[in-house]
């Protein structure tokens, strides 16, 4: 493996961590409805515990409300239970065979909680970033004692390795700033 495998590998691996890092982000609960924040939601199926995406057609009506049509006819009572006893602090409504999810407004104190929660997000993602920074360092110093790179190459590689990460946290940090303004938008 050569100092540039390392770099790349090192950069693929933030890439993704920041992808995991958005997908979390967009399940933390804002003032608008998101059919992504059902995701955690799982329904009993026939005996196993199963996403709701899986037994439901989730979309939107408007901003403020989604809506869960089931696929068999059975499974609504299920669905909403699942979404009433999940910790998202929804309340579900049946019309028929629809469920409709109304978003309540958010509480000053609610949003200020789910703004730290983005944060917390934000530095996990940090340190998940700062942990691939020490690894790929670590398979650059290794390649230096093994002889097949010089000290001078181990500098300029851990410079342009902290240049991708300064660069990945930056990302990270535009992003929490922006999910922090969406919740607290009223």
């Amino acid at each position: 493996m050569t100092i540039a495998d390392i770099r790349s590998q090192a950069e693929a691996k933030m890439k993704q961590s920041i992808a995991a890092f958005q997908n979390n982000l967009s399940k933390i609960r804002t003032g608008r409805a998101n059919p992504a924040l059902l995701d955690a939601v799982h329904v009993e199926y026939y005996g196993s515990q199963v996403p709701l995406s899986q037994v439901a057609n989730v979309a939107l009506i408007d901003a403020r409300t989604i809506s869960v049509q089931p696929w068999e006819k059975g499974m609504g009572a299920k669905i909403e239970k699942a979404i009433r006893e999940s910790d998202l602090g929804l309340n579900p409504a049946s019309m028929g065979d629809l469920i409709r999810v109304p978003m309540p407004p958010m509480s000053e104190e609610r949003r200020k909680e789910m703004t730290k929660l983005a944060r917390n997000e934000g530095e996990n993602a940090k340190i998940a970033t700062r942990n691939l920074r020490r690894d790929a360092n670590e398979a650059v110093k290794k390649l230096v004692k093994d002889k097949q790179a010089s000290e001078d190459d181990q500098k300029r590689a851990e410079a342009d390795i902290q240049k991708v990460t300064d660069r990945y946290i930056a990302e990270i940090d535009k992003l929490v700033t922006a999910k922090e303004a969406e919740i607290m938008a009223v």
